[in-house]
């Protein structure tokens, strides 16, 4: 392995040990893959999909579904718990019982939201964190981001392009996925914390350096 190739390697090495010990602050968080509308039954079947900073605490947080008919909250529902070390943290729908069929759930709680057009929220204590509108808001009242995203058919997912990219525009941000997927994400998108992130600029910069002195 060349002098560049065992740098690298060890800087690599040292992002995952800089993570480990210090502590994660809260990023934004936003919603990165829903399904509203089941093939068959939606009890127990439909989620909801975060994506953000590990380590972020959701207790206290919010997801509304606003009616596209009237602009009503029709359903607000409690978050708790704790986004996992792949940033990605799942709401599965309840069964009735307890139980979700979404496997991996990290929260089971009911949010067998509307078909389109609908909108849901995302909140926190400070307001509004994210939104997805889905469906044909002609006549309707848009919650969402810029353009509303489209109203994906039964058994198939809205999930974002990139769970990294947050363009506020659910149109340009989401596609419709024939087999969702809760719990996964592109490898390597789950977010750094930014002073990670700027500690990992500066060893990108000594690698230029070292590849210069080569």
């Amino acid at each position: 392995m060349s002098f560049t190739g065992k740098l690298v390697l060890r800087l690599t090495q040292l992002v995952f040990v800089y993570g480990a010990v210090f502590p994660v602050a809260q990023a934004q968080t936003i919603i990165s893959e829903v399904l509203y509308d089941a093939a068959g039954t939606d009890n127990g079947n439909v989620f909801v999909e975060l994506f953000g900073t590990p380590g972020t605490v959701l207790d206290g947080w919010l997801l509304e579904g606003v009616n596209g008919s009237d602009g009503s909250v029709y359903r607000s529902v409690s978050l708790t718990g704790v986004i996992p070390l792949d940033g990605v943290f799942v709401i599965g729908d309840d069964s009735g019982d307890g139980s979700s069929l979404v496997t991996g759930a990290d929260l089971v709680v009911d949010v067998d939201f509307q078909n389109g057009p609908d909108s849901i929220v995302l909140r926190d204590d400070g307001g509004t964190l994210d939104a997805l509108g889905y469906g044909d808001f002609t006549s309707s009242i848009f919650a969402g981001e810029g353009m509303p995203a489209v109203d994906a058919l039964a058994g198939s997912s809205l999930a974002r392009f990139n769970p990294l990219v947050d363009s506020d525009n659910n149109q340009v941000d989401f596609t419709v996925l024939e087999l969702p997927t809760p719990g996964s994400v592109p490898v390597g998108a789950v977010p750094l914390p930014p002073a990670a992130a700027l500690f990992l600029s500066g060893l990108l910069g000594l690698v230029g350096m070292a590849r210069k002195r080569c």
